[in-house]
């Protein structure tokens, strides 16, 4: 269950953040109640996984790394920001990192 309120933190935070982009510095105003409602949410659900029993450096992790991919490839599609092969490899690399955090964590060896 910790995973499932972790993939919820993690979608709600994007969201908001996709939300925070559209709202162009909050000069448009219908956007601010979905930034505040999607970070309040993502923290909340992220509680509750850690409340799970997931260990808050995995969860944070994990949130931070696919949080950054989704974030970058999301902000590609919606709003043509830039997305190089360097920025690609970054992610990679991210990723990379937060696994071997998550091996760690769990003794798998």
């Amino acid at each position: 269950m910790s995973w499932l309120f972790l993939a919820g933190a993690i979608a709600s935070e994007v969201a908001a953040t996709m939300a925070l982009r559209a709202s162009e510095g909050f000069r448009r105003k219908a956007w601010i109640a979905p930034v505040a409602i999607g970070y309040l949410t993502a923290f909340v659900m992220l509680g509750f996984s850690l409340a799970a029993g997931m260990p808050v450096g995995v969860a944070y992790g994990t949130w931070a790394a696919l949080g950054i991919a989704s974030t970058v490839i999301l902000a590609r599609l919606i709003f043509r920001e830039p997305l190089t092969r360097r920025m690609m490899l970054g992610i990679l690399l991210i990723i990379l990192g937060v696994a071997a955090v998550e091996i760690g964590a769990y003794g798998v060896h």
